[in-house]
């Protein structure tokens, strides 16, 4: 059995969905820096293992460690192959044939993926027209945010492409499967760590097999920090407010955050590297606004608010 949520968002619960698609977005920058001196798949399991680990040492020292058995540990588990191991390893892969903006965009399929899903195996979160349409305005939003240009390639490399939409259909089948911890009393941090330590000691033999690290050169202090960056900045504390969106708010609104990376991609190269923000971003982004808009129910609710 898994708890109801509500699908209207509160203030907090957005507030913690804009942070993550802020960890998410800079997840990016780290990567481009690591992929020039690390295999992708050692990146993963590096990201995940080391998260695990300070989520581990989190814990030791509050004096709370993971508790339930073989059932929560076995939930875990599947939780970490639906929401890491699998997707990350399709998108690895799908991104050595593809484009990454490409790959970006289908990845945005993700809140589509999870309405449907949310709805043949939920109760309380039901496919609606208004959620069906908020989620195709937001990720047409993204297509325009990433520029036409970027789907030149659709179509050309079909099995790469349908790796990418795997992950998206993982990630959605892991949003709702991971609805059921709040139920089994497993505190969203608790479930976080469990995650990423599954999802290490699944990832790990596969990384030695293909990648065998103790054959790589011994990375740089800048890749070391950025590795640190993405394991503890962009992993472990980003799980953790995603777990706690998804406890309260449900799957489809935690999947959200696929359509704001991207976003937040834009905003942090404006204010950061000092970028200019295109015309065609801005749209873009007001196409997002809306989709959110239209899925969370205000903008009817302002309607109805409106004189006249």
């Amino acid at each position: 059995m898994t708890s109801k949520i509500h699908a209207s968002m509160t203030v907090s619960e957005w507030l913690m969905l804009l942070t993550l698609s802020l960890l998410w977005g800079g997840s990016f920058f780290f990567v481009g820096v690591l992929v020039d001196e690390l295999p992708p798949l050692t990146i993963v399991v590096l990201r995940v293992g080391l998260a695990a680990v300070v989520l581990h040492l989190y814990l030791l020292f509050k004096g709370t460690p993971i508790s339930g058995g073989i059932r929560v540990w076995a939930a875990l588990f599947a939780m970490g192959l639906l929401n890491n191991a699998i997707p990350f390893s399709l998108i690895v892969w799908g991104q050595t044939h593809i484009a990454s903006g490409l790959a970006s965009i289908l990845n945005a399929t993700t809140p589509i993926f999870t309405v449907v899903v949310a709805h043949v195996l939920t109760q309380d979160e039901r496919l609606t027209p208004a959620r069906l349409g908020g989620v195709v305005a937001g990720f047409a939003g993204v297509a325009v945010l990433m520029g036409p240009q970027l789907l030149s390639g659709l179509g050309e490399d079909i099995l790469a492409q349908s790796a990418i939409l795997g992950a998206a259909l993982s990630y959605a089948c892991a949003g709702v499967f991971g609805r059921r911890f709040k139920a089994m009393g497993v505190k969203p941090l608790h479930t976080a760590t469990g995650q990423v330590t599954g999802s290490a000691i699944l990832l790990l033999p596969v990384a030695l097999v293909l990648d065998k690290p103790w054959t790589l050169s011994v990375p740089s202090g800048y890749a070391i920090a950025a590795l640190l960056g993405l394991a503890v900045v962009s992993t472990a504390l980003a799980y953790v407010l995603y777990f706690r969106i998804l406890a309260t708010a449900g799957a489809t609104n935690v999947l959200l955050v696929t359509l704001l990376v991207p976003v937040s991609a834009i905003v942090l190269g404006v204010l950061v590297l000092g970028e200019s923000l295109a015309l065609q971003s801005l749209l873009g982004m007001a196409l997002i606004a809306l989709g959110l808009g239209v899925i969370d129910g205000r903008i009817f609710r302002l309607m109805k608010r409106a004189p006249g």
